[in-house]
């Protein structure tokens, strides 16, 4: 039994990160009412995490400056959380997760691109099945088109996509890198990136502008729901660490594809979205071709 226990745990660890990502987008819409603005959130969630980081394994800083790789790891990083927080926190959170679970599109350019990476057959058929689910999930009214985002939140959906392919790039890119130095790269850009777009929105806006404000101090109710939410993102980032350095890669991003049904389930019980069957159907594609991606790598580790 503890046998069975042990081996369960990997599997467990990656079932709750991806549950704490699929339900992220209820505290970024509360701390939003709070008036603290999903990047802000974001970065300040991040902040939390890379100084407990620092506080308990130092020598991460020296090995982070030291590798320019892991900057370019942070940029995808804090690019993804741009996308993903952002989208999730102001459109429909089952369009904007699909549409970020997109990788096989991007992974096969980016792996070319990066890594040099031939593109086969099976991949060019993965990238077909995707595209195919995008023009089901993003034609309106049931009428199918050129799948064009058709909003802001599926534009940050794609976007955050399009980035997560390259910061997995990346890790496989800097695998010889502690896993902490890649940690707490990913970290530094969920501060970089979100506060440095903000910022600058805001400063192009002006004072007042309903787009992105300068943060608030939040209140009590604000201050506990921003702890509780770097709390738990340590403990999911935990998580996949755990999970992750224990199973194969295929088997991690295969298990990791379960935050798309925590994600969809908690926006339908949690606000009045629906998921009709056109939308089902290309979600269902999409993420069969992200599966069929992750289980062709049955060597990586």
């Amino acid at each position: 039994m503890p046998d069975k226990r042990a081996r369960a745990l990997p599997y467990l660890a990656l079932v709750l990160n991806a549950l704490v990502w699929g339900v992220s987008w209820w505290p970024l819409r509360e701390l939003q009412g709070e008036g603290l603005h999903p990047l802000w959130s974001s970065a300040f969630t991040y902040l939390l995490g890379a100084l407990a980081m620092l506080c308990f394994m130092p020598k991460v800083w020296g090995e982070f400056v030291r590798h320019k790789a892991l900057w370019l790891l942070a940029l995808a990083a804090g690019t993804t959380m741009v996308g993903f927080n952002w989208g999730v926190s102001i459109g429909e959170v089952i369009r904007v997760v699909l549409l970020f679970y997109l990788m096989p599109i991007w992974a096969v350019l980016v792996a070319r691109v990066a890594l040099n990476e031939r593109i086969t057959l099976k991949a060019l058929l993965r990238v077909g099945l995707a595209f195919a689910g995008a023009v089901l999930v993003l034609s309106p009214n049931g009428s199918l088109g050129f799948p064009l985002p058709s909003n802001l939140a599926e534009w940050l959906g794609l976007m955050g996509g399009a980035a997560f392919a390259l910061n997995n790039i990346m890790l496989r890119h800097q695998a010889e890198r502690t896993a902490q130095a890649r940690l707490f790269a990913m970290f530094v850009g969920g501060i970089v990136a979100p506060s440095a777009v903000a910022a600058l929105l805001a400063l192009l806006l002006g004072e007042g502008n309903a787009f992105v404000q300068w943060p608030v101090l939040p209140g009590f109710y604000g201050g506990l729901v921003l702890l509780a939410f770097a709390v738990t993102l340590l403990v999911a980032n935990y998580g996949l660490q755990y999970g992750a350095s224990r199973l194969p890669a295929n088997v991690t991003s295969v298990v990791m594809l379960s935050e798309v049904v925590f994600a969809t389930l908690s926006a339908i019980v949690l606000t009045q979205e629906v998921l009709t069957l056109q939308v089902g159907i290309g979600g269902a594609m999409i993420v069969l071709a992200a599966a069929l991606s992750a289980l062709e790598n049955k060597d990586a580790h």
